[in-house]
């Protein structure tokens, strides 16, 4: 599949991450972008919410509250929209929460709904924005391409069949 560029997060593990995959992608540009960072996508309001989640957005400082929003805008007006012209491949090296979003922004789900769209680590997910309709899920947290032992990092164990 070729993609024209590689996108990654500012954080050593997606560097790593997208350094390791550029080396199958000869001549493919890769960036570091804050728009790929391991950030709070959303202030959700904790009213309501089981209390696991409401603890975890607690800890999220006002300054958090505010930039990673922002950020997730930036990066959903950047990586979920219909190409200009043609077929614009990329690929996104990025963490749990981004990826939570935009599964979310692809369904139109309510903002809340990121909440609880856990994701492996080294899951493959795949989005198609087209004009001819609305965003399509290709391929969901996919860790077919990891040996077995592999492939429920990052998820509790109950996660793992």
């Amino acid at each position: 599949m070729p993609f024209a560029a590689v996108h990654h997060g500012p954080l050593p593990r997606a560097a790593q991450t997208a350094g390791l995959v550029a080396r199958s992608l000869p001549g493919v540009p890769v960036y570091a972008t804050e728009l790929a960072g391991d950030h709070l996508p959303h202030d959700t309001d904790p009213a309501g919410l089981p209390p696991a989640y409401a603890r975890l957005l607690a800890a999220y400082s006002p300054a958090e509250r505010v930039d990673g929003p922002r950020l997730t805008a930036a990066a959903v007006a950047r990586f979920a929209a219909v190409p200009a012209a043609g077929d614009d491949r990329v690929l996104v090296v990025t963490h749990t929460f981004l990826i939570a979003w935009l599964v979310r922004h692809a369904l139109d789900a309510p903002p809340g709904r990121w909440l609880g769209l856990g994701h492996h680590n080294a899951g493959l997910t795949v989005i198609r924005y087209r004009s001819a309709g609305p965003a399509t899920l290709v391929a969901v947290n996919d860790v077919s391409h990891l040996p077995p032992d592999l492939r429920a990092t990052g998820l509790p164990a109950a996660y793992r069949f």
